[in-house]
This record gives structure tokens, sequence and C-alpha cells, in this order.
């Protein structure tokens, strides 16, 4: 069969085009590859969101402490000397802390005739709190791979912060890679590596007893070979009682700075809300050492003990970035101020 010259042209045309329609899409596919990471504190989808009131209800028993100190300090038939010396006393059972409580004393008493009612003082008391928080969100990532250098002493929750974190990546596509640099206590990088399978991650780890720079350097080798887009590193605990322990996390961050330009370009310190001022003493001896971006408050669900929040964000100036309220992989919340604020001062 033969033929003709025209329609040999138009199939060669068509498959020209096919052609170029592959090699786009394939460029395509590659420049997203390549795109710099999103935020974590990007919304998860909506069937991952958090059902409206979780945070009310994680910070019950902070609220109702609070609420019902707050409201005998402002009872009637009170002068305001009275009423003001009672309600320190409320802020501080609250581990608000001395620092935020003074902050907000000040800022109320030239106001102090103006609210007659306890619910004048909440609202008076929201605006203030709000002030001393204000929101924490996470720088916007401006490097690939993006290195999160996480800290804190045992039993904060750390592991399991990091894993929340992962999956918050996970979820916005992101391929993420878990380094195993706590190798003080045994069974920490096998946690890690179950974290990393749970959610889609990678996982880089050596033997217990090694040398955390070790780990550290071949986890940035490996996010490098690997063209992840986020790198979570983990990190010994107990050091704010071991300054040569100290010592070796800042070992370990100059590894990571000579191995990728920039890094780790956010440090994260996670805090257990249940501690109360325990939290502020650690949270202090830690920035002391590290340049430390950004904070994580855990086991904030079931703690009275909430009002930290305002004390480490006061004595420290460090941003609160996200709160832990739970175990399930999207129980790590962005923080947000106001709902912060809502949650321990709604009388609903």
């Amino acid at each position: 069969m033969f033929w003709s010259g025209e329609f040999l042209l138009a199939c060669g045309a068509l498959v020209l085009a096919g052609g170029g329609a592959v090699i786009a899409w394939a460029v395509r596919r590659r420049a997203s590859r390549r795109a710099i990471p999103v935020p974590a504190d990007r919304p998860l989808p909506a069937k991952e969101h958090q059902p409206a009131g979780r945070l009310q209800k994680s910070l019950m028993k902070t609220r109702q402490g609070l609420l019902s100190r707050l409201r005998e300090a402002w009872g009637v038939n009170k002068e305001v000397e009275e009423r003001f010396s009672e309600l320190e006393a409320a802020l501080l059972a609250a581990d608000i802390g001395p620092k935020a409580t003074q902050q907000l004393l000040d800022r109320l008493r030239p106001h102090a005739r103006e609210l007659q009612s306890s619910e004048a003082l909440y609202a008076a008391l929201a605006g203030l709190m709000r002030t001393v928080l204000e929101d924490g969100s996470s720088p916007a990532p401006t490097a690939r791979p993006y290195v999160v250098v996480v800290a804190g002493v045992n039993g904060v929750g750390k592991t399991t912060t990091i894993g929340k974190l992962a999956y918050r990546y996970r979820q916005a596509h992101q391929k993420v890679l878990l380094v195993a640099a706590d190798t003080f206590r045994a069974a920490a990088g096998e946690q890690l590596e179950q974290w990393a399978q749970k959610v889609g991650a990678t996982c880089v780890r050596h033997q217990g007893g090694a040398d955390p720079s070790a780990v550290a350097f071949d986890g940035m080798k490996a996010a490098t070979a690997r063209n992840v887009d986020v790198v979570i590193v983990d990190t010994a605990g107990r050091l704010h009682v071991k300054s040569h322990l100290m010592e070796e996390l800042k070992k370990v961050i100059r590894i990571i700075g000579r191995q990728i330009d920039g890094a780790p370009h956010e440090i994260l310190l996670v805090i257990d809300a249940t501690t109360g001022q325990n939290a502020l003493n650690q949270a202090r001896a830690f920035c002391e050492a590290l340049p430390v971006s950004g904070i994580v408050l855990t086991k904030l669900d079931g703690t009275a003990k909430g009002g930290a929040i305002l004390a480490v964000r006061a004595e420290l100036g460090v941003p609160i970035r996200y709160i832990g309220i739970g175990e399930a992989p999207t129980d790590l919340e962005p923080f947000d101020a106001d709902a912060f604020v809502r949650a321990v001062l709604s009388e609903d």
C-alpha cells in the first residue's frame, strides 16, 4: 500500500507534536521536583484538619483553672489593689511566669476602674495576651534541602514531634529525610525509623553509641544524593544539664553547616508543657547555647499548665511555632495566638 505525501507529512507532524508534549511534561516534572519546599505550617488538607473546638478541648484544664481563679480575683466588693494582688496570684498559678504576668498587670492597671466585671477582664486580658504571644509562623523555606534541627531533653516528645512534622511535610508532597543523630538513647534511632516508615519518609541512622556528628555528616550527604526537599535532624536529649554534651550538639550543627550552605535553616526546641516553669528553665539553657528559631510546646492536652506558653514567649522572645495536642500524626498544630487565647479565656 502506498501513502500519499500529504498523509506522511501529517503523521510526522503529529509525532513531533506528541514528542514535544512529552518533553514539556518531563521539564515541568523536573522543575517541580526542584521547587523550594513549602512551609510545614501550611494547612493540612480538609480531611486532615483538626475538628473545630479540638484546641479548646485540649486546653480544658488550663482554661478551667485560670477562669475560676480570675473570677475569684475579680469578685465584687474588692478594692483595686486587692483585685490586682489576687490577679497576680492567679496568673502565676497558671504558670504564665513572672515577666509575662508583670507585663499584663502593668498594661491592665491604667484601666482598672473600667473593668468592673470578670467578662470585661477576660476581654482585656485576651487582647494583651495576643500582644505578648504574637503568631509564630515558620519562615518560608528558601533552600533545598531545607534542614531543620530538633532539640530538647529526653521525655518531652521530641521524636514524636519529628514524626508529626515529617507527616506535615509529606502531606505537602515533600520528599523528607529523617536523621537519627540522637545516638545516646538506645531506642531513639529505631523509633525515628518507625516514624519514617509510618509517614512515608526515609531515615539515616547508625548503631547506638555512634558519633552524632558522623550521623549528621552522612545524613547531609544522603540528603544531597537523594535529592530530598526537607531534612529533619533528631539530637540527643538531657543536654541542658551537661555542658560537654551541649558542645557536642554545637558540633553537630557545625557539621551540618559545612555540608549544606546556610544550614540548619531552623532549630526547633521541643518543650513539655506539663513541666510548667521547668520548661522555661530548659528553654533558657538551650537558647543560651544555640540560635533557637522556634519553640514546639507538647502535651498541651490534659495539662493545667498551658500558660507556660506566655512565660516562654515573654522570657525568651522566641516564637512558638507548633503545639502538640495528642499522639496522632495530625496532632501537631501550627501555633495560632488568637485561637490559643480564645481557647483559654472562653466561658463556652
